[in-house]
């Protein structure tokens, strides 16, 4: 082999290694980044790289020791929100029980629609001069309708032309409202004169008119020869029964 075949050889082999040698250099290079441009610090980076993932595991773990405490938090809330809310419907039924109170309303109106008062046009009225208690007159009102009547007050008793009516006796008043079924009667007493001549102003009445509460009045006959009043002349309450009217 000549020398310059040699020395051509020689040349190859170099060059050859040479390439081989930046070849491995820029592997080597490639291997050691982090993918940042960073060179890696070797086993070091590996014991940091293994330690973070367990940061983020502990962090995780603690954050859900607090999420899930919160969670509970929020059921909490949300039963106590719930809880206002059915004290909120309790209260609506309580309300609705105020509704109840309503319905006492409607008791209270059936109160308030109780029977048509008694007058002239659906009773008759009669006047009779009694022997006991003396100098009383008895007034006797009858219901001739076909339905329930309340007789209410006391007569409004205007005798002959008198100017005035009489006063009522206050302790005469009954304890409840006088009913009168169809066919039943109510009763009220008249003190027409004081019975020891005490009495002043007296004369002789011929006729009577009886006025009710509500509605048309009533004018019973006086006996014939009429009735002695004087200034002691006082009516009673109408009464349910007719002992109650004359016990005045």
């Amino acid at each position: 082999m000549s020398a310059r075949t040699t020395r051509t050889a020689r040349t190859a082999r170099t060059r050859f290694l040479a390439a081989t040698a930046v070849a491995l250099a820029a592997l080597t290079l490639t291997a050691c980044n982090d993918g940042n441009g960073v060179r890696g610090e070797g086993p070091s980076d590996t014991s940091a790289s293994s330690a973070q993932p367990s940061g983020p595991a502990t962090d995780a773990g603690t954050t859900a020791k607090p999420a899930g405490s919160g969670t509970a938090s929020s059921t909490g809330g949300s039963k106590s929100t719930s809880t206002a809310a059915g004290s909120a419907q309790s209260s609506g039924k309580k309300t609705g029980t105020g509704s109840k109170t309503g319905s006492t309303g409607q008791t209270g109106s059936k109160t308030g629609t109780r029977n048509v008062a008694c007058d002239g046009s659906t009773t008759k009225t009669t006047a009779t001069a009694v022997s006991r208690p003396l100098n009383h007159l008895l007034l006797t009102v009858t219901n001739t309708g076909t339905k329930n009547c309340d007789l209410t007050g006391y007569p409004i008793a205007r005798f002959a032309e008198a100017q005035s009516v009489p006063p009522v006796a206050e302790e005469t008043h009954p304890q409840a409202v006088v009913t009168l079924a169809p066919g039943e009667s109510g009763y009220a007493g008249v003190l027409l004169s004081a019975a020891d001549g005490s009495g002043a102003n007296g004369y002789t009445a011929k006729t009577l008119e009886i006025g009710f509460d509500k509605g048309r009045g009533a004018t019973p006959a006086l006996p014939a020869k009429g009735v002695y009043v004087d200034d002691k002349l006082t009516v009673t309450y109408w009464q349910q029964t007719l002992d109650a009217a004359l016990a005045y």
